[in-house]
């Protein structure tokens, strides 16, 4: 497995992705019970790139697994602890788990000090700005006049936004379209940009949707919700770091 020094998966060896786990209530033959899971296409999409996913619970000590990661994708998930970032928390902010929170930053910090490819979605992208000392809008839609990335609908709907991203940009470079969208569900987003983070994507009321961390070769994060689509372009981008493609 790949060492704190990191490095390209070896020949012949399907590159391990770490998957941050959720946890949520399900029933399950008639019993009520918490469960660890990921969403499948994360797993499928991984997968089908030639990888092994590993779910990843997020409990004390789970970053030393990063020795054994060629790679780390941090899905969407509830709310941060405003208190990660210096705020009272919004009347919105809401399913906090701040034990969760502080182990996730600590397997982050983790994958970043071994240089290991990180794709952080959704929550992960907003996880990823408070880890370099940024602060989130906790609700978003008193600072945009309109609840577009989140649709009030009586069933999950994802926000359709044109999106501008930054000419040269990596995330520019993986998806490589004219006239992009995001596809998002999130009621939060980046106020004050941590240090070593690059905004390289934008809604068009400002938003920021996509960063990149400087200096290093694959650590992005986007705010829509890749995972809940058919687009399999960033996972492969992350499998391809990941080998050292």
């Amino acid at each position: 497995m790949n060492s704190a020094t990191n490095g390209p998966a070896p020949a012949g060896r399907r590159p391990v992705i770490g998957v941050c786990a959720r946890t949520a209530p399900v029933t399950l033959q008639g019993s009520d019970m918490v469960v660890a899971l990921a969403l499948q296409s994360h797993v499928t999409f991984l997968s089908e790139a030639g990888c092994t996913p590993l779910l990843i619970p997020l409990l004390p000590g789970a970053e030393e697994l990063t020795g054994r990661l060629d790679g780390l994708l941090v899905p969407g998930g509830p709310d941060l602890d405003p208190a990660l970032y210096g705020q009272e928390a919004h009347p919105a902010t809401r399913a906090m788990s701040p034990e969760a929170d502080r182990v996730e930053l600590s397997l982050v910090g983790r994958a970043f000090d071994a240089e290991i490819p990180v794709l952080a979605i959704c929550r992960g992208m907003q996880l990823l700005n408070v880890l370099h000392g940024g602060t989130l809008h906790q609700h978003l839609s008193d600072v945009t006049g309109h609840d577009g990335h989140r649709p009030r609908t009586p069933s999950f709907t994802l926000g359709r936004r044109p999106l501008k991203l930054l000419p040269g940009s990596r995330i520019a470079g993986i998806l490589d379209e004219d006239g992009p969208e995001t596809a998002c569900h999130h009621h939060q987003a980046v106020d004050r940009l941590g240090a070593g983070l690059a905004a390289t994507g934008w809604a068009e009321d400002g938003t920021v949707e996509a960063v990149e961390a400087t200096g290093r070769s694959f650590a992005v994060g986007v705010q829509w919700e890749c995972g809940q689509t058919a687009d399999r372009r960033l996972h492969h981008a992350l499998a391809q770091a990941a080998a050292g493609a």
